[in-house]
């Protein structure tokens, strides 16, 4: 797995690519986790380089989404492709979550929404 972090004024976009599974996955929720004890609110996922997502994965997203909403904070995801857009749809995820088709769409939707 990759993790890449990239600060946008207010915002940052967090792009993760190759695989989140239950050997991947504590590494970007420990990522994530740092961000937001850092005082980071507002995050855009980018997935478009995310082959694979295992229900850890789905698991490490609901716990740091819990942890930011905690913080009043914002999530939300963009460029789903393929296995992993299937997965979020087939568990609910796409009801839970904001899903955009580009990060510059989420970017704009939270700066909107701010």
């Amino acid at each position: 797995m990759k993790f890449d972090t990239k600060k946008d004024k207010d915002l940052t976009v967090v792009s993760i690519a190759g695989r989140m599974d239950a050997v991947t996955t504590p590494e970007a929720e420990d990522r994530l986790a740092g961000l937001i004890d850092a005082g980071e609110r507002s995050f855009v996922v980018d997935l478009q380089q995310l082959d694979y997502i295992s229900s850890a994965g789905l698991r490490g997203i609901l716990a740091t989404a819990k942890k930011l909403k905690a913080e009043r904070g914002d999530i939300v995801f963009a460029n789903l492709q393929g296995h992993v857009n299937e997965v979020f749809k087939i568990s609910g995820f796409q009801s839970l979550f904001k899903i955009f088709d580009s990060v510059d769409a989420a970017v704009n939707e939270l700066r909107r929404t701010e």
